[in-house]
């Protein structure tokens, strides 16, 4: 004989009181940050910045619905192993959101590079604006 699973976050508005719930709003609200900045930059690299903003908006959107799902207590209804979800959803959004900043450091790092390799301009990839909108994207 097992015991059923025990939900052991709280649910409703205790769950900003814990840890998990105050890193969801981190998540939340850093991903939205993200998200901001490199949506106003040119976006030179499309599919670097690309892979940037599909984790920023999917982390972004994810966060919300998991942090519903304990605000309006749906975790007492649903008969999943939640701090293994918690530490699953965490891990991997852990793990996505490095990808991306890897990703968004390396187009940072093109900044000194010109636009166009054949020109005799000497537009940078990255305007000045641009490098540190991509510097605080980056951290």
């Amino acid at each position: 004989y097992f015991p059923p699973q025990r939900v052991t976050l709280p649910s409703g508005l205790e769950i900003l009181r814990t840890f998990s719930g105050a890193v969801i709003v981190l998540e939340i609200l850093f991903g939205a940050i993200v998200w901001i900045l490199v949506a106003s930059t040119q976006v030179p690299l499309p599919l670097l910045q690309g892979w940037v903003m599909f984790v920023a908006v999917t982390a972004w959107f994810l966060s919300i619905v998991f942090l519903s799902v304990f605000l309006f207590g749906y975790a007492n209804r649903i008969a999943v192993n939640w701090n293994q979800a918690d530490f699953i959803f965490h891990g991997a959004t852990f793990v996505f959101y490095f990808g991306a900043f890897l990703l968004q450091a390396a187009t940072t790092s093109l900044h000194y590079l010109p636009r166009i390799f054949n020109s005799t301009t000497q537009e940078r990839i990255l305007s000045g604006r641009e490098y540190n909108i991509s510097i605080a994207a980056s951290v």
